[in-house]
């Protein structure tokens, strides 16, 4: 049972799992921190924390656990203004998108022998965000990716596993490396061609021609463009050479796909899509069956 958790970034992430751990009796007590006291005191409102702080080092004081659940590119000036006040048992984890990033400021602000930190990635959201959209099964069925490193306290690791367990979440472990070139591949690619199609569109000529007539699937394949655009920002500036790799896949494949139509080659384009097609379907499938 944690005693104190301490959550920076009271959103949908980080209030869905206060909610659940409140729900199963798991936390004494949950305190929240940020820059905005009226998104904290909503979130008290809303019965998500039971108190909050302006200052992260007075947050951290006597905590069990923390989570940093704030955009990456705030990451590293958040461990600094903890580093002084986090006490010495306490397990800091994170629910990041990436974790080559924050693995490293971690190392570099705590230092590279530092075992407290388990990296930590939940993989599950919602269209609406903020601390009103946090649910208290966001996490039931969903993958949670925790990437510890050779020197992790085994015993940190435990306790982070045993936080996300209550949620009803599925626990994954994998190397940091190969977390973030799946990521690039299965997140963070669509995020940045859903942005990309939305803005090539917004460039064209007849874009409000374009827009007036967008059918269902415009919406749908566009719908996470809709996402916080300061979160994906840093995601993809700190995931970025396995992005960048995974663009250039992409790139040749869309290539390949203009050379077929290009050339008329009707057969080659049907077998492309039909491979495609099959994959997803598999995909759903299995997916729908993990929800029964």
């Amino acid at each position: 049972m944690i005693n104190k958790l301490v959550i920076f970034g009271v959103g949908l992430i980080g209030g869905s799992l206060a909610l659940a751990l409140r729900e199963a009796h798991f936390c004494k007590t949950v305190v929240g921190c940020s820059r905005n006291a009226v998104h904290l005191q909503k979130a008290v409102e809303l019965g998500v924390i039971d108190s909050f702080s302006l200052d992260p080092a007075e947050a951290v004081r006597d905590a069990d656990m923390v989570l940093l659940a704030v955009p990456m590119g705030a990451m590293r000036h958040l461990l600094q203004q903890i580093k002084p006040a986090l006490p010495a048992d306490a397990i800091l984890t994170d629910a990041g998108s990436t974790k080559g990033s924050i693995v490293a400021e971690v190392a570099q602000v705590f230092g590279a022998n530092f075992t407290r930190f388990v990296p930590g990635h939940p993989i599950a959201g919602r269209e609406k965000s903020g601390v009103e959209a946090a649910i208290a099964d966001l996490y039931v069925n969903r993958r949670v990716i925790l990437t510890p490193q050779a020197h992790t306290d085994a015993d940190a690791v435990a306790k982070v596993e045993a936080m996300w367990r209550v949620t009803g979440a599925v626990l994954e472990s994998m190397p940091v490396e190969l977390h973030d070139q799946v990521l690039a591949a299965t997140s963070h690619l669509p995020h940045l061609l859903a942005f990309s199609l939305v803005d090539t569109l917004l460039n064209m000529p007849q874009r409000e021609d374009i827009l007036r007539y967008a059918a269902g699937g415009f919406r749908d394949f566009t719908r996470i463009a809709s996402s916080d655009p300061v979160m994906w920002r840093d995601i993809f500036l700190t995931n970025k050479e396995a992005i960048l790799a995974v663009i250039a896949d992409f790139q040749d494949n869309l290539g390949n796909f203009y050379d077929m139509i290009a050339a008329q080659d009707g057969e080659a384009l049907h077998q492309c899509m039909t491979r495609a097609k099959q994959a997803r379907d598999n995909y759903v499938a299995q997916f729908e069956k993990q929800e029964q």
